[in-house]
Parts: structure tokens; sequence; C-alpha cells
């Protein structure tokens, strides 16, 4: 669990966050969603440590980022996982060399246990005998897949997933929504995903948190979508032809 309480940034004279109130639960898929410059991308940073609000505190489980010394937060940093907008593997270093980087950076592991996680872990994201292909000689739905090996291969408590599907097409974002929802469920993971995307919202939204200029307007599931007459909620959802025509649909069948 990642619990937020009054959380505020700012850069310079303009206040990002402005105090920000949530929980994040360990086990369900937590969605940010929120229009261009709503504060997705800097709360995502704020979870994360990179940046430092100026007010508020973080908490991972019990205890808050801001309260620990640099062994605990380098022992934090030990348990995320984090899958990049647009995959960022390694173009040079191959599928597996890919993958078994983290294990590299914060462990010590014999060579032979360390390829044994990475095959456990392409086997989970259903690619096998890909090891030695390098980034470009794989589709970006597999290379995606991928992305998603590395950041679960040292068994994180917390996994953070900045605009999963950007670039894909629905089908395969699909396929990553799904993939990205068993594995927080199958290991119990607190997993929170950055997204505009309305099909993950509804394809995955456990718990979703709307931001809008800064502030947290709404927070429920995607059933609870469909049943809000939050103004703020129904502004960008509806803002898609296919979410308003779905809502048309329903008004008439009620």
């Amino acid at each position: 669990m990642i619990k937020v309480e009054n959380v505020h940034k700012r850069f310079g004279e303009e206040e990002i966050l402005k105090g920000i109130s949530t929980v994040f639960h360990k086990g369900k898929t937590n969605l940010i969603i929120g229009q261009s410059g709503s504060g997705k991308t800097v709360m995502l940073k704020c979870l994360l440590g990179l940046f430092k609000p100026e007010e508020g505190l973080i908490y991972y489980e019990d205890k808050a980022i801001q309260h620990m010394d640099d062994e605990e937060q380098r022992a934090l940093r030990e348990e995320i996982g984090m899958l990049f907008q647009g995959g960022a593997l390694f173009d040079s270093m191959t599928i597996e060399e890919n993958v078994m980087f983290p294990i590299r950076m914060f462990t010590k592991q014999k060579k032979s246990d360390m390829l044994h996680r990475v095959n456990e872990v392409l086997a989970r994201v259903n690619l096998e005998n890909v090891n030695n292909k390098y980034p470009a000689e794989i589709s970006g739905g597999m290379q995606k897949r991928v992305s998603i090996a590395r950041a679960i291969v040292n068994k994180p408590k917390y996994l953070f997933c900045d605009e999963p599907n950007s670039g894909l097409d629905p089908k395969t974002a699909t396929v990553i929504d799904n993939l990205i929802q068993e594995i927080t469920h199958e290991y119990n993971i607190t997993t929170v995903v950055v997204s505009h995307d309305m099909n993950s919202v509804m394809e995955i939204g456990e718990n979703i948190v709307l931001l809008k200029n800064g502030q947290l307007v709404w927070q429920g599931t995607n059933e609870d979508i469909f049943k809000t007459d939050n103004e703020d909620v129904t502004d960008f959802v509806y803002s898609s032809d296919l979410f308003r025509k779905i809502r048309e649909i329903q008004n008439k069948e009620n």
C-alpha cells in the first residue's frame, strides 16, 4: 500500500500538485488519469522519490519516504519495478541482458541463478527463445512484454507503469493491460499506472484517481465511472466518441 497525504509540489511560483491525498491499494491496479497538464507525471515522480514535495508525506506501508535514511531509501528502490513509456530497453543489449540488468544492479547472485530468474519471468510474459535477440529484432508488443519482465525480475512489492500502452495498437494494448493486471494479482503487488487511455481505464481500473489542474477531483472504480454524475469524470471520459455513444445507449436502455 502507498498512502499520499496532502502533497503539494511547486516549481517556482507555479503549484503543480495542490494538496493530493489518496491511497493506492496492494494487489490492485491503481490508475492515475487526467488531461495533459493535470499533474499525472509530477505525481508519479513524487511517488518514486524523484521529486520532493514542499508539503505532505508519501508513505510506503507505514513509513514516509521523507523520513527514510539513505539505506532505507536504497532498500525501497530495490522493491520497486518500473515500466517506462516506450519500454526504454537498451538497444545494444540482448533481451536476456536487458532483463538481467536490475538483478546485476541490486543483487550479487550467481550467473546461473540470474539466468534462471530471467527465463522464469520471460516465460511468465509468454516470451521464450528470445534471449539472444535484440530489441530491434522483435515487435513493439514483444518489447513491452520484455519491459514488464524486466520490471518484475527482482520480485518488486511496487510496480509503476508510465503510459504502458503508448504506441501500441488496441489489440496489443489490451494484452499488455491484462498482463499487468494478472501480475498484480498473482504477486499481490501495489501497481500504479499513469494513463490517458480510456480502454485501459475500463479494462483494468480497479482504483482510479482523476487529477485536474493539480487536484484530485474524483476517485473510484471502472464500474463507478458509468454511475457517477461528477462533471470532471464525464468531461474526461465522454470526450471520447466511443464512450459518449456507450452512455447514449445506456440512457436509452434505462
